[in-house]
């Protein structure tokens, strides 16, 4: 991680509600799907963030409301010191080109008819005044950057593996050479034997080109591996905020300890001693959570405090925050 800790992004008190609505003639707004519910959290310069949690906690809509692929409902996204919920549509799009994403399902997000020089050019098309001639040449270069045969540009997508789609998706996020990049879920649909590949892809091009990345998955072990950082959230808020290290070896919040509970130790003998904690019971629906703290239909040690108030978002330790009333700093 960059020692000065530099801030490229921070997320203030972000707040992303889908409205739903009700009736055929009088289109009323009866609720809100609350996807994402007072989010805060800040992005190092050079650095790997993780965004693990379970379906629904509302991790890819963080991703995508960073990037303003959605508009936040409330809250500040601060980028290099530029507030982007302030901007225009004209002038985010001349910031646009320094945040780019990768996307989940390789099949699902590139144009089946499009060839792969088409794809990986069509943000140089937008964010560029470059000539056809230095166009091919970047679809060239990126192409080699991800390890793929600079002579594929003329194919297309359904010609290509799933981990090379992948990596053609990765070479379109790099074609304007952005500083910060949001990959969600880049290996969930990935063979588990393609998956180290394109993780080892990522650190290569992060080392190599200085990038930024918000890493959202599931995969807990996969997430230690490549994240500085990470962020545990549930039901659209933040539980807990720590270093790797700490988040792994010390978690202080109980869904955070479930979390952990249930990463495969390749020793048996650990794995036989250590407490495995399941959770009772669904996650209750982002239309209408809980009152007080979000986990608490699930938490083994709510009371009734948990039912009736909100946990404060506090740093118990330095740089280690967490979202409960009875969460401690190890003694």
């Amino acid at each position: 991680m960059n020692v000065e800790k530099q801030i490229l992004v921070q997320v203030k008190n972000l707040i992303k509600y889908f409205p739903v609505y009700q009736g055929i003639i009088v289109n009323r707004h009866v609720k809100d799907v609350k996807a994402v519910d007072d989010v805060s959290f800040d992005i190092y310069k050079g650095e790997t963030l993780g965004l693990v949690g379970e379906t629904g906690c509302g991790k890819t809509t963080v991703g995508r409301t960073i990037l303003h692929l959605y508009k936040p409902t409330s809250g500040q996204i601060l980028f290099d010191n530029i507030d982007l919920t302030l901007l225009q549509e004209n002038e985010l799009r001349k910031v646009r080109n320094r945040m780019q994403m990768i996307f989940q399902d390789p099949y699902a997000s590139l144009n089946p008819r499009m060839t792969v020089g088409s794809i990986i050019s069509a943000p140089l098309d937008v964010h560029t005044t470059f000539t056809r001639k230095e166009k091919q040449d970047r679809v060239q270069e990126l192409l080699k950057l991800v390890g793929l045969n600079p002579d594929f540009v003329n194919r297309y997508p359904h010609e290509f593996s799933g981990g090379q789609r992948q990596r053609i998706g990765i070479a379109r996020a790099l074609a304007v050479s952005p500083d910060l990049v949001v990959c969600d879920e880049p290996i969930s649909s990935l063979d588990v034997s393609i998956q180290a590949q394109v993780v080892n892809l990522l650190e290569e091009l992060q080392n190599k080109l200085g990038l930024t990345y918000l890493f959202i998955a599931h995969d807990l072990s996969m997430v230690r591996h490549i994240s500085d950082r990470m962020v545990v959230m549930y039901l659209g808020k933040i539980m807990e905020l720590a270093d790797r290290n700490s988040i792994y070896l010390r978690p202080l919040h109980p869904y955070t300890k479930a979390l952990m509970s249930a990463v495969p130790i390749p020793d048996p003998e650990l794995s036989s001693r250590r407490e495995r904690i399941i959770l009772k019971g669904d996650i209750p629906s982002p239309l209408n959570p809980p009152q007080g703290c979000n986990f608490n239909t699930r938490c083994p040690i709510a009371t009734d405090l948990c039912f009736q108030s909100e946990p404060e978002y506090r740093e118990l330790e330095p740089d280690h925050y967490v979202a409960c009333h009875y969460a401690e700093p190890p003694q």
